[in-house]
């Protein structure tokens, strides 16, 4: 049988493990070479959220849900840092690439849509783990908070990370440009980070915006993640893993109908 090496020809046929390892690995290397940027900054902007935010509200905001102000917000800013930096790193991999014209240079290799998708997604998994484990380590060692539950906060991690680095998939195929991107990220992403439980308890909403934060996936993953760590939570950790869970596979789903149909990709 001839082996076609077009993009998105081998749908259920052998798996490229040699091209898919070298998609991730570049991935990878890319936000490890600029460490400043990709890693530092984002420590840097969630001790200022910390900071700001303990010093501004706390004294006068009290407990929420039994803990104090600044644990209750913790994991809500890990969780935002997170996802943000997954989304930055397939996004403006694929961006970049468009905008410089090398973006042929990994649609031309024998990699079907789904091995793309992966090797991208691995690039902003491994991004999101590292922040996370950076930002944890901060926090164990000035607020001593530490997960109850490491592996389900592990989990989360890995989940908002691949639903944000295939959201930037998504958008990173369809923007054209660099202020396209900029957009997409200041009315989407942005928002649905902030808009989603990470500087408060959303019983604390009126009912109709209660409601509305409820069909937010990001709310689950930042819920799910302050349950794994402090042990609170407005929702069952159950349905919130569903939820995002079922989010990823939809988004991941669209990203691969993107690279196979080859579109805003293909001059």
């Amino acid at each position: 049988m001839t082996q076609h090496t077009t993009m998105g020809t081998r749908r259920f046929g052998r798996v490229n493990w040699r091209g898919l390892g070298t998609l991730a690995a570049r991935e990878v290397m890319r936000f490890c070479s600029v460490w400043t940027q990709t890693l530092l900054a984002p420590l840097v902007t969630a001790g200022l959220f910390m900071m700001i935010f303990s010093i501004a509200i706390g004294p006068r905001r009290g407990d929420v849900m039994g803990v104090d102000f600044t644990s209750f917000i913790a994991p809500g800013i890990a969780m935002m840092t997170v996802i943000q930096n997954a989304f930055a790193n397939t996004s403006s991999s694929i961006v970049i690439g468009k905008v410089q014209g090398n973006i042929v240079d990994t649609l031309m290799p024998p990699l079907s849509a789904a091995e793309l998708v992966l090797g991208y997604l691995a690039g902003a998994i491994g991004r999101g783990v590292v922040v996370a484990l950076a930002i944890f380590a901060g926090l164990a060692l000035t607020l001593n908070i530490v997960p109850q539950h490491p592996l389900m906060a592990l989990g989360y991690v890995v989940l908002g990370s691949a639903l944000m680095g295939a959201l930037g998939m998504v958008a990173g195929i369809y923007a054209n440009k660099f202020d396209q991107m900029a957009a997409i990220t200041n009315f989407i992403v942005t928002p649905l980070a902030f808009l989603s439980g990470t500087f408060y308890s959303v019983d604390a909403l009126p009912p109709v915006l209660r409601e509305i934060t409820h069909f937010n996936p990001i709310f689950y993953l930042i819920d799910g993640l302050r349950y794994s760590v402090l042990g609170i939570s407005d929702s069952a950790p159950a349905l919130g893993a569903l939820v995002a869970g079922g989010a990823t596979l939809a988004i991941c789903l669209l990203a691969w109908a993107m690279f196979h149909r080859g579109y805003r990709l293909k001059a």
